[in-house]
């Protein structure tokens, strides 16, 4: 099995790493019929990740990296890449109130000779690094950036995660097939923040709605990393909402507390995203954040892989594995590494990025649903069509999946969700 440190000397790692999205629009790589070499490098593959480990996005660490380790076990138990085993070097992206730790982690995996890396989770902190593994022509494959400004970025990125123009357009159908049309927004003043805002706002006023508070040009956003929002608070229930849609992260928590303070009833009128929708606990008094409800990119992962994400997650991070938020689309942003690598016969980023757009299905073939089966097809000489565990469209020009699956989820009494269903949106050429 891959190993790897436990989160705590993760962090550990990270501090004394050497201080160092973007969807590609690659025009034609890889989706011609043949294989695309690049470098010809037969080295073993190396793939590197940039997850969070610290900061506001910690929480969406755990399932990403249990996802990209299962990959990585899967693939080597069905015979590596190319005749070797693949390897992993392990990396902590932080968030973006201090965009240092993944420069830092960037620089030291280009040093450490991967030739893909996995991640980030943040969309602001892949648009900090994406350039700089470009340079080094190492592939990057987000498995949870949705900022719609990554598409078309450049020819070293792709991602297994849908832009906002999936998610904000279901985030507003949600909210008005509630009943809702004055909307009042808390938005966190970024890349990923500010996007998915406008999308949801867009479909919102298309619907016939209204953002009454925290809209685009506003100047209603906070700064990543708030702690004190009395004021907005205060200025956005001043407005009457009759919905509140949170576009944040960690600063989650203080903003539920100061909604609370000023007697705010979430039941059936607040709304998270996937930068938020966490299993908070006794973080709040039992029952607060009941009738919450939250969208969230990507299929809801079945029974079966679940319990093998725990299983490695415990054997391999002695923890228990709470939450399963890009869990999928870590482990399909992997596979489909590694089946680009064999489709063009080299472990170079090059050769992943002109052959990772073909073995999605971007030319058609024959489907497969594993690493191993997509293997046998290719030394078939069959394109294939890698069906993998999040349900994503083969990707575009833009390297962006073609469809993708929302989820929608509830909290309970507990201040935990649960999935209630999801629907399957298509991303418009």
């Amino acid at each position: 099995m891959i190993r790897r440190t436990t989160a705590a000397k993760g962090m550990a790692l990270a501090a004394v790493l050497s201080l160092g999205l973007a969807a590609c629009a690659s025009s034609d790589g890889g989706s011609d019929d043949s294989s695309e070499g690049g470098g010809g490098s037969a080295e073993p593959l190396k793939i590197g990740t940039i997850l969070p480990v610290t900061g506001t996005l910690a929480f969406l660490g755990p399932p990403e990296i249990a996802g990209v380790g299962l990959a990585i076990d899967d693939i080597n138990a069905a015979g590596g890449v190319l005749g070797n085993d693949v390897s992993v070097e392990w990396g902590d992206s932080g968030d973006s109130t201090d965009l240092s730790v993944a420069t830092s982690t960037a620089t030291d995996l280009i040093g450490k000779g991967v030739s893909v890396v996995i991640g980030a989770a943040s969309s602001a902190v892949s648009l900090g690094v994406v350039d700089q593994f470009a340079e080094a022509s190492v592939m990057q494959i987000s498995p949870a950036n949705t900022a719609a400004d990554l598409s078309g970025y450049g020819e070293f990125f792709a991602r297994t995660a849908p832009p906002d123009t999936v998610q904000g357009p279901a985030h507003a159908d949600l909210i008005m097939g509630d009943g809702h049309c004055k909307v009042g927004f808390l938005v966190q003043n970024e890349a990923y923040g500010n996007g998915l805002r406008d999308y949801i706002q867009e479909a919102l006023e298309a619907g016939g709605c209204e953002a009454v508070y925290g809209g685009n040009g506003e100047g209603h956003e906070f700064a990543p990393g708030e702690t004190n929002f009395g004021a907005q608070v205060t200025d956005l229930l001043a407005q009457k909402p009759d919905a509140i849609s949170i576009v944040a992260f960690e600063e989650t928590t203080a903003i539920v507390n100061e909604l609370v303070s000023q007697g705010w009833d979430f039941d059936g009128t607040t709304y998270f995203v996937d930068g938020n929708l966490s299993n908070y606990g006794d973080a709040f008094d039992k029952g607060t954040l009941a009738g919450v409800q939250g969208t969230l990119p990507g299929a809801q992962a079945d029974d079966a892989f679940r319990e093998q994400l725990t299983t490695w997650y415990s054997e391999n991070e002695d923890g228990e594995l709470e939450d399963f938020s890009y869990s999928a689309e870590s482990y399909d942003a992997t596979v489909l590494a590694a089946l680009a690598a064999v489709k063009g016969g080299a472990t170079d980023g090059e050769t992943i990025s002109k052959n990772i757009r073909a073995v999605s299905g971007a030319d058609g073939g024959t489907e497969v649903k594993t690493f191993e089966e997509g293997v046998k097809a290719l030394e078939a000489g069959d394109d294939i069509h890698y069906v993998g565990k999040s349900g994503i469209g083969p990707l575009n020009e833009s390297n962006d999946p073609t469809s993708a699956f929302i989820g929608i989820y509830k909290y309970g009494a507990d201040n935990t969700y649960t999935y209630q269903r999801q629907i399957e949106g298509k991303i418009e050429e």
